[in-house]
């Protein structure tokens, strides 16, 4: 494993954990951060229906528009959008100079979308799979594999 200081992002759609001082001797790092997006039921996002449109035949025809997103994934890219400022903000004070980033498949995509140049050259792991049910000490055992 390579010298420096070494962060762990461990992240789903609805749950980021950080895990801070990974080291291959411990089973326990520093302190864990914890970080959920906020919670919105489907139905209070998607409660104006979308509106219908005349069919263009002209026999009066009506059907239903599509929604113009997808409001979920859009809750994904604004939690990933803040779990990537909090980052930011810790590399630039020179908390950590590694990431080790392990997230569900779909997320692992947003992430890699929102993560700065900066960011992007401390990564040095990733790997797409779910680890949100893993304890603290499992994880950092996981991260801390070379």
């Amino acid at each position: 494993m390579e010298h420096g200081k070494l962060w762990a992002l461990v992240m789903n759609a609805t749950r980021a954990r950080i895990l801070r001082g990974v080291r291959k001797d411990s089973q326990q790092g520093e302190t864990e951060l914890v970080l959920r997006a906020p919670h919105r039921a489907l139905r209070d996002i998607m409660s104006d229906r979308p509106g219908r449109t005349a069919a263009s035949s002209g026999r009066g025809r009506r059907s239903a528009m599509e929604y113009a997103s997808d409001p979920v994934r859009e809750d994904a890219v604004a939690f990933a959008k803040e779990v990537v400022v909090l980052l930011e903000t810790h590399r630039k004070a020179g908390d950590f100079d590694r990431l080790a980033v392990f997230a569900s498949q779909d997320m692992l995509g947003i992430v890699r979308k929102e993560l700065t140049d900066g960011l992007k050259a401390t990564v040095t792991v990733e790997v797409a799979k779910n680890l949100m049910h893993e304890t603290e000490s499992d994880l950092m055992r996981i991260v801390a594999q070379p």
